[in-house]
């Protein structure tokens, strides 16, 4: 058989198993890589003549190329998938990618906003118009929330209850994530200022989405990076701190750490896939920051009727 016949049958299997756009969208042109290689390098074509030696010829031209370990485990992450599909329907009977280990990857320290920095890009819009009380709250949920781009985008007026968010995140799979007081005023505010500007334009609203642009339009993921990285402008940040909603996911995965809430809770807020994703944000907290977590958990202080120990 050959290998593009079974890519464009395991595409439209990925769509039947309702996975993401992006993560088919991954699957194929990542596996294509290797569909590629094999064409130009060995003149292979169909799925029977590929072996593992030949996917990691793959995996070596691909380090000489100079890609970084993280990229090409996504390639062979892809072609898992894949795999994994051909041996579900039989085409073949063994997986020589069962065989073909991840590479290791240098640990990345993930830098992000100062707490300072953080107020100033809130406080960068007002309340006085509909278009910068939206993009004050974006900042803002995306700060208390730490939610991705994506889930701000699609999520919904109905998904929010009294004191959380339901949230429709990465791989289809609902979550909540909290609410605090403060982020709860500033919706309660971005709610009556939305209501009477699209009452003003007597518009009709034909979205749901709970964040609409000017014209009552679903924003798109390049608007609200529009918006955090002018904020990020407006408030002075770091050169060498990329302002986007992405780096303010990690400064409320970070910040929640530091603020004492636990690894596991913290991945189930965040929507990681699991424990050992959020194991990285820790690596990012500076050592006053661990210095002080520690003054807050420390075992003699904490200890119960400590106040009752002698001092003589």
């Amino acid at each position: 058989m050959f290998i593009e016949d079974l890519l464009k049958e395991f595409k439209f299997d990925l769509q039947i198993k309702n996975y993401s756009n992006r993560t088919i969208e991954t699957y194929i042109y990542n596996s294509n890589q290797l569909v590629k290689y094999l064409n130009d390098y060995h003149e292979i074509t169909e799925i029977e003549s590929v072996s593992t030696v030949h996917v990691k010829k793959f995996i070596q031209h691909q380090q000489s190329i100079g890609n970084k370990a993280t990229y090409i485990n996504s390639l062979i992450k892809s072609l898992r998938a894949f795999y994994v599909y051909l041996v579900e329907e039989e085409y073949i009977s063994l997986n020589i990618m069962a065989r073909v280990k991840l590479l290791k990857e240098d640990k990345t320290v993930i830098k992000t906003f100062t707490d300072k920095e953080v107020i100033k890009m809130i406080g960068a819009y007002d309340f006085k118009t509909y278009l910068n009380a939206r993009n004050k709250l974006i900042v803002a949920m995306f700060t208390d929330t730490g939610i991705r781009c994506s889930e701000l985008i699609n999520l919904e007026t109905d998904w929010i209850n009294e004191t959380n968010i339901k949230i429709f995140g990465k791989g289809s799979k609902w979550r909540y994530v909290q609410m605090s007081l403060m982020l709860r005023k500033y919706m309660i505010r971005y709610e009556r200022i939305k209501e009477g500007y699209f009452k003003k334009l007597n518009k009709n609203l034909q979205h749901d989405n709970y964040f609409l642009s000017r014209s009552g339009r679903p924003l798109t993921t390049v608007q609200i990076e529009n918006v955090v990285r002018d904020a990020g402008k407006m408030a002075g940040v770091r050169e060498d701190i990329r302002c986007s909603p992405h780096t303010l996911r990690h400064y409320a995965i970070q910040a929640n750490l530091r603020n004492g809430l636990d690894l596991y809770s913290c991945s189930r807020i965040a929507g990681h896939e699991n424990i050992q994703v959020t194991k990285r944000y820790l690596q990012g907290i500076e050592t006053e920051n661990i210095l002080e977590m520690a003054q807050n958990t420390s075992p003699l202080m904490n200890l119960k009727g400590g106040n009752n120990i002698s001092t003589k």
